[in-house]
């Protein structure tokens, strides 16, 4: 992906340019007066990769963490524990995946499967081998995905690491509209089958 540039946008409500008062004020005393929020391009301050991947995480925990809410707020015998941790992308900070739970089911033909569920700011396609994502489509909203899990040795000690001997690519299931999304893990987490009929009846 190209790389950006960000900057710090105004707040809501202010002016895009010098208003009237300020021509005003330049008609009566030949100067012109700006606040540091009557910004013109060039000097807009430019934020750095790190202050964008801070903005970016903050929101993307904020949205896990309402998300985790719902789903534990829908029944009282479908609860999911809360792990809550994202990861921006280094070539382009203002995109990043939240990690909002993490269970273990039994998923089609596959048992005790463990998985974790997922929220991006962005689409891609999840892929079979390290890179996770390919063809990153940024204009999408949101798209919710959850993974097959395994722990692995990677170095001193083991870490979970997507389970690509399930289906290749490790999806579990993948999305852009969160009710589904919301359908899906809340069945991933019913243990009976009354359970379940009682997720599969969400409109």
């Amino acid at each position: 992906m190209s790389k950006f540039k960000y900057y710090a946008a105004r707040a809501k409500g202010q002016a895009s340019g010098p208003g009237v008062a300020v021509h005003t004020n330049f008609l009566r005393t030949g100067r012109i007066v700006r606040s540091p929020e009557d910004w013109i391009e060039e000097e807009r301050r430019f934020l750095t990769d790190e202050e964008v991947a801070e903005r970016t995480g903050i929101r993307l925990e904020n949205v896990g963490k309402k998300t985790h809410e719902r789903l534990n707020n829908f029944h009282a015998d479908i609860k999911f524990p809360k792990v809550i941790f994202h990861k921006t992308l280094a070539a382009a900070p203002h995109l990043g995946y939240v990690h909002v739970t993490a269970s273990k089911t039994d998923f089609a033909e596959y048992k005790d499967v463990s998985w974790g569920f997922y929220i991006a700011n962005f689409w891609a396609d999840i892929t079979a081998d390290e890179h996770f994502f390919e063809r990153i489509d940024p204009n999408y909203a949101r798209m919710y995905f959850a993974v097959a899990m395994k722990r692995e040795q990677t170095g001193e000690k083991p870490q979970q690491v997507i389970n690509r001997d399930f289906r290749e690519n490790g999806l579990l299931f993948r999305t852009a509209d969160p009710k589904a999304a919301l359908k899906s893990v809340l069945l991933l987490g019913a243990k009976t089958a009354e359970l379940r009929r009682i997720v599969e009846a969400i409109g």
